[in-house]
């Protein structure tokens, strides 16, 4: 289980929110609350921001370290400013390579995305199915082994080759379609994902097993307009600090639109 941190807002320097909250995405990689499986998130990380004053692709800064020793992030930290952060601390699943290919973010041209979670058995079950669904533009991209690189492969495939559709339907239709494997090769799935194109962000909590037994989903909050960060939205694993902190509920995804303004929408 990895820990998952986006935020969409008015620009804050990458610095206030890896490192000032008291239970910041960095102390979630040594000291996480709410994990379900492993006990530290330090098998990597990365970091996924858009430009402040320009329409540009994203950046991306990636470490098979753990985040808290990585020398150069608290400097790169304290330069980068952005209303649109994406991040990720890693808890790789047994039997996948820690290399930078298998970091997240993933970037498909103006998207990033990040996933907590896992599909059981992967290679033996949907690593080929999902595969087999994306057009070779998609299919090409692909660089690592995990299955995050690949559920987010099968989202990007549908908002890219289906221009009508909104990211919250994108991602509904991703679950969706990830979900019928699931049950067809009677696997488990937990996909806690978050998506944005730098304008908007699109976030996931859902799970479920291929036996239709019961698999919760892992932890996922938002909260809106907090005084430490008063014109912005955060989506995070666990709270960063003390707050409204609103717990996504279970098979939903929640939508924050350009404007900030929040819809969630039930799976």
């Amino acid at each position: 289980m990895c820990r998952l941190l986006g935020y969409l807002g008015s620009p804050v320097q990458l610095e206030q929110l890896l490192y000032q909250p008291n239970h910041s995405l960095i102390v979630q990689s040594y000291q996480p609350r709410e994990m379900t499986a492993g006990l530290l998130n330090a098998d990597g990380f990365g970091i996924g921001w858009y430009h402040s004053q320009k329409t540009t692709e994203p950046f991306t800064y990636k470490n098979v370290l753990p985040i808290w020793n990585d020398v150069n992030l608290l400097s790169l930290s304290r330069y980068v400013e952005s209303p649109c952060i994406l991040a990720n601390v890693r808890s790789a699943t047994p039997g996948q390579a820690i290399d930078l290919s298998n970091c997240q973010p993933f970037q498909h041209g103006q998207l990033l995305a990040i996933h907590n979670g896992y599909i059981e058995n992967f290679h033996h079950t949907l690593y080929r199915p999902i595969r087999d669904q994306l057009v070779d533009e998609v299919y090409q991209t692909l660089r690592g082994s995990t299955d995050s690189e690949h559920i987010i492969a099968c989202f990007a495939n549908y908002y890219l080759t289906m221009p009508a559709l909104s990211l919250d339907q994108a991602l509904a239709k991703t679950l969706y379609t990830i979900a019928d494997l699931a049950a067809h090769y009677e696997t488990g799935l937990s996909a806690n994902v978050i998506v944005s194109d730098g304008q908007q962000l699109v976030a996931s909590r859902f799970a479920c097993r291929g036996d239709s037994s019961t698999l919760p989903a892992p932890s996922l909050y938002w909260l809106q307009d907090a005084p430490q960060f008063p014109k912005a939205v955060l989506v995070a694993s666990e709270p960063l600090f003390e707050g409204n902190w609103q717990i996504l509920p279970e098979h939903s995804i929640i939508h924050i639109d350009a404007d900030r303004r929040l819809h969630i929408l039930a799976l």
